[in-house]
């Protein structure tokens, strides 16, 4: 009887364990987390054992609208490089108590990148000024800033800031969420790999398990527009890696 690789028993193990902790990834997003962490397996293999296992995607609950266009195309302004546009969209959620609270998304619409979740009970428009302040001293400002058409986005103060200090305004027309594609797909991702499958009891809970979730969608999380791979993968260097003596 063919008794299969060796190492197969431990590499289904680990692919079991990484659908327990990303029960939304598919069998490819789970092929690239596995290579980052030292397999050298290709996705047929995976597959494989994944149809074995009869593991699966769950249903996703109502659909809704598409964000995208039928030629693919989502929005009028195209980034080009990173730190040419920046968007950014808000997100309500609730605590265990049933207390609301308020999720601020920043993200590179061209690397993908989170580049802040900013987590309070209130925001309003001070509040995204005083976010885009701290990101604009660490990385200077983008060409652009997108943005959505609710009353935060909209408002005066927001929109002569961003101008005063360099950064255009690429302003949604109300009734065209889908011209903010990046970050409501974003939001999407959010809502479907981590708000709607943990439960906060505490507001501090919730700050602290989402910014961990910001970091592993940074660091780790494959990306399937690029190449499976995360937008800041974190660089390892061993530590007892000496340069050689001459």
């Amino acid at each position: 009887m063919p008794q299969g690789r060796a190492d197969e028993a431990q590499l289904t193990a680990d692919i079991i364990e990484l659908v327990r902790q990303y029960g939304r990834y598919g069998y490819r997003p789970i092929t690239a987390l596995l290579n980052q962490a030292g397999w050298q397996v290709k996705r047929k293999r995976v597959e494989r054992i994944w149809r074995h296992w009869g593991l699966k995607v769950p249903q996703k609950q109502k659909k809704r609208g598409r964000l995208w266009l039928n030629d693919g195309s989502c929005v009028c302004l195209r980034p080009e490089r990173p730190n040419h546009v920046w968007s950014y969209g808000f997100v309500q959620n609730r605590t265990h108590d049933g207390r609301a609270y308020r999720i601020l998304n920043i993200i590179d619409e061209f690397t993908n990148e989170a580049l802040m979740i900013r987590i309070d009970r209130k925001l309003n428009s001070t509040d995204v000024v005083d976010a885009l302040t701290d990101l604009f001293i660490l990385r200077g400002p983008p060409k652009f800033i997108r943005s959505d058409d609710g009353p935060e986005f909209v408002a005066l103060k927001v929109r002569e800031w961003s101008e005063a200090v360099g950064a255009k305004t690429a302003y949604i027309e109300p009734g065209f969420p889908r011209e903010n594609g990046y970050c409501e797909s974003f939001n999407a991702r959010l809502r479907n790999e981590l708000l709607e499958r943990e439960v906060f009891h505490s507001f501090r809970e919730a700050q602290i398990l989402i910014e961990r979730w910001r970091r592993h969608y940074n660091a780790t999380r494959p990306h399937s527009a690029l190449g499976y791979r995360p937008p800041v993968p974190e660089s390892v260097v061993a530590a007892d890696r000496r340069p050689a003596m001459h």
